[in-house]
């Protein structure tokens, strides 16, 4: 009832709407519509009320809430359930489990806090509460195990050109998995896969940006290497409309995938917002480490590098870091 109360005041966000219309369109009691008006009211939604006029929708919270979302991406093809946590641990792990027990392709978890975010290779991600964009889609693509790690650089390509559209900032890749503001860390991607040997259950690709964070939210040792967009623009971003920019332009990289069988569009895009090709790169795989310069990105999304015996070798994946003015990053 919420959803369909909120769907008709957004579309007629210029005029009011009486409570009878509201009460006969839904097919409830008026005294049920201004129930849920005045819940909605303390959730934060801006709601003006006036007597013989009705309701009229005059402003909404930065909070990911649920059925706003999914009354903003009616449109899309992809995107089937948005499913929103107050605080959760993290939301990949969440996604797993619901993906196991028969979550439908384009279900989207997004949270307000995690308390057990995680990076690549088990690291700890900094979540606060209402700062940051916390979200996993659950995908369940009839592709080959081996090109599961194509996913991260259609996660890529969406989060830059997404951070861009919103912000105006000038993010930039560092293959394969975070995007990069002013040499600084502002979205890491973590992409995890279930399957057999020949066949994957589902893929759960997890997105972390740091939205309005302020820097006084980062603990000391990372202020070097991460920031926020609030911090990069100089103004608070909406998490809502980047969250649908994510997701459309996901979808649309994503089908493309499917449908051409590769990932050219969204290397393109890798590609041309790079801040890995042309430098020297360190690469941890396995434990070891391999030193060399970042020459191109294949159609299939590997890094293909000049080793410091002047080889070229094309990567998979691994840990990169990129040398700049302060070292690696």
């Amino acid at each position: 009832m919420k959803k369909e109360i909120l769907e008709t005041l957004k579309k007629n966000s210029e005029i009011f709407v009486s409570g009878e219309e509201l009460s006969n369109k839904i097919g409830v009691t008026r005294a049920a519509v201004w129930k849920h008006i005045k819940q909605m009211k303390e959730e934060g939604y801006e709601i003006e009320a006036v007597s013989r006029k009705g309701y009229r929708l005059t402003g909404e919270p930065d909070i990911l809430d649920a059925k706003s979302l999914e009354i903003e991406l009616n449109c899309q093809s992809l995107t089937k359930k948005v499913i929103h946590y107050d605080n959760i641990d993290s939301t990949n792990t969440q996604a797993k489990i619901l993906a196991s027990r028969g979550a439908c392709e384009g279900t989207v978890l997004l949270a307000e806090e995690q308390t057990g975010g995680r990076g690549r290779l088990g690291r700890h991600w900094i979540a606060p509460k209402g700062t940051g964009i916390w979200m996993s889609i659950i995908l369940k693509p009839d592709i080959e195990p081996s090109e599961a790690a194509k996913i991260t650089q259609i996660a890529a390509a969406a989060a830059t050109m997404a951070v861009r559209e919103i912000t105006g900032c000038e993010a930039g890749i560092k293959w394969p998995n975070d995007i990069i503001v002013k040499g600084k860390k502002i979205c890491g991607i973590l992409t995890e896969m279930s399957g057999e040997l020949n066949s994957i259950s589902y893929i759960v690709v997890g997105i972390g940006i740091n939205v309005n964070m302020g820097m006084e939210d980062f603990p000391y040792e990372l202020r070097e290497k991460a920031t926020s967009l609030k911090e990069c623009s100089g103004k608070i971003v909406s998490r809502k409309k980047l969250v649908i920019s994510v997701l459309t332009h996901f979808e649309k990289y994503y089908f493309n995938f499917l449908e051409s069988k590769n990932v050219r569009s969204s290397v393109d895009i890798c590609k041309k917002y790079s801040v890995t090709l042309g430098k020297q790169v360190k690469i941890m795989q396995r434990g070891m480490e391999m030193l060399g310069e970042a020459l191109d990105i294949t159609e299939d999304g590997e890094l293909m590098i000049k080793n410091d015996k002047g080889e070229i070798e094309k990567i998979v994946s691994g840990e990169v870091s990129v040398r700049g003015i302060n070292g690696y990053i």
